[in-house]
C-alpha cells in the first residue's frame, strides 16, 4: 500500500482544473499533446508541464510513436483516483462543455 504522503501528493494534482480535465479525457482514450493544446486552448509548453507532473507521480503513461507522444491513464492501481474520476462528467460531456466555452469568444 502506498504511503499517505504519496497518495496526498497524487490527489493534490487533481486539484488543478486543467489536470483534472486531462484525466477525464484520458478515461476514454489516449491523447497526444497536440490534441490537448487544441481542445484546452493552451500552449504546448503549458500542456507538457501538466503532463510531466502527472507522469512524474505515475498517473499517466507516455508512449512515443514516431514524432508523437501519446498519453494514457495509469490508475488501475490507484483506486482513490479512479473513484474521483468515476464522479466526474463523461469525456463527451467535458468536450461539449469545452466547446461551449469556445463559443463565448
Amino acid at each position: 500500500m502506498e504511503r499517505l504522503e504519496i497518495i496526498s501528493d497524487k490527489l493534490k494534482l487533481l486539484g488543478d482544473k486543467t489536470r483534472l480535465t486531462m484525466l477525464i479525457l484520458l478515461t476514454e482514450r489516449e491523447w497526444c499533446v497536440y490534441e490537448f493544446v487544441h481542445v484546452l486552448h493552451m500552449s504546448q509548453p503549458g500542456v507538457s508541464q501538466h503532463l510531466r507532473k502527472l507522469k512524474s507521480l505515475g498517473i499517466v503513461n507516455e508512449e512515443r510513436r514516431g514524432q508523437w507522444v501519446y498519453y494514457s491513464l495509469n490508475v488501475a492501481d490507484k483506486p482513490y483516483i479512479q473513484a474521483v474520476l468515476n464522479e466526474m462528467p463523461s469525456p463527451q460531456d467535458m468536450l461539449k462543455q469545452l466547446n461551449k466555452s469556445d463559443m463565448k469568444y
